[in-house]
């Protein structure tokens, strides 16, 4: 099957970044960085993306200066020791050709299965609570708020100074944001809550200003976005154009210059009814550029069997063309691949190292 990618080759400009493809690589967590600080290991698997064609790299989640943001000791820190590790990194990827944007992370109250059982993890949410009934650490104070948003600021300033190419926000997935924008973990009576999402997303609308206010105007700002979260992944925080609008709108208008949408199904529609996927839809709230990410790639679909890898990338194309999205988030393909983007460039689809759920070699890693 013959497939013109062409379209996916494009230059991009992301506020004052100029990329060379669409293609995106996803944040994906590692926890490959003792202590919190990022290897000569971590510098050279970021490369291989870069040397593979790959547009821009976002990191894994770096967690900020708060110290209950981790879940796990050895995810990399974007503050303190970590720094010097991450301007490896960077300098890395710029050797080779890429763009590295670092994700800035707090986990809020949501445990890592993976951290050892002796790490004495402590956890902070908006109410205290994980998912519905399930309390896990503590409700923040005002303070606590105050000195997050604080933190998110000077690690957005600390990836200026070593070199990033941009930041995003991790507002996905019920980690810390996500849990404010939740009515489900969010049931504050205070400014910092509210019946309406739109009230919910106040403490990421000033985070957003926060970190505007600590980088140059031309440096992008993003913010992952999902309906579902790992606590449920049945959860839809809105179910039509005008909710999105009400979200999103604000936190474009403090800054946000791209919107990473979060599905399992880049091909599925953002809620029922819908007539575009999650990106497509905050596109068109928004008119801000959107990253559209889920299940993307030529290995036979991760979660539904029977489609073929060529089929998902020509529904890919398709969309794109049609103005859906902006770029293209790859994660499990990039993973077992690191030359991905070049061999779909070059079609050499046949070539392309398939992914699998276990480890392959050090390829992985």
């Amino acid at each position: 099957m013959t497939i013109d990618v062409s379209p996916l080759f494009s230059p991009f400009k992301v506020n004052g970044l100029e990329l060379q493809n669409r293609f995106v690589m996803s944040p994906m967590t590692r926890t490959r960085s003792p202590k919190g600080v990022p290897t000569a290991e971590v510098a050279a698997y970021y490369r291989r993306r870069a040397q593979g064609g790959t547009g821009l790299i976002i990191t894994e989640g770096t967690v900020i200066d708060r110290p209950l943001s981790r879940n796990n000791p050895s995810i990399p820190d974007i503050h303190g020791a970590g720094l010097s590790g991450w301007s490896s990194v960077v300098a890395d990827v710029h050797d080779a050709g890429g763009r590295i944007w670092s994700q800035l992370w707090h986990v809020g109250a949501l445990p890592d299965p993976r951290a050892p059982a002796d790490w004495p993890a402590q956890f902070e949410s908006p109410s205290g609570l994980s998912s519905p009934e399930q309390p896990i650490g503590l409700e923040m104070t005002d303070s606590d708020i105050a000195d997050t948003i604080a933190s998110f600021a000077r690690a957005a300033a600390d990836a200026v100074a070593v070199g990033f190419d941009g930041i995003e926000l991790h507002g996905a997935h019920g980690y810390l944001l996500d849990q404010f924008f939740w009515s489900q973990t969010n049931r504050r009576g205070d400014r910092w809550g509210g019946a309406t999402l739109a009230e919910r997303s106040r403490f990421a609308v000033e985070i957003v200003r926060a970190v505007r206010r600590a980088v140059p105007s031309s440096f992008p700002v993003g913010l992952r976005i999902s309906q579902y979260k790992i606590q449920d992944y049945a959860c839809e925080l809105v179910s039509s154009l005008k909710e999105m609008e009400d979200w999103l709108g604000p936190l474009a208008d403090a800054g946000v210059d791209v919107f990473h949408c979060s599905q399992r199904e880049f091909a599925a529609p953002a809620f029922a009814g819908a007539d575009a996927n999650l990106a497509g839809i905050a596109r068109r709230a928004t008119g801000k550029p959107t990253i559209t990410v889920g299940s993307v790639g030529l290995e036979p679909n991760f979660y539904q069997s029977g489609d073929t890898g060529s089929v998902t990338l020509s529904e890919l194309v398709r969309r794109f063309e049609q103005g859906e999205f902006d770029l293209v988030s790859v994660g499990r393909a990039i993973l077992a691949d690191p030359a991905f983007v070049e061999k779909v460039r070059s079609g050499d689809f046949e070539a392309i190292r398939p992914f699998a759920r276990e480890l392959i070699g050090g390829e992985l890693v």
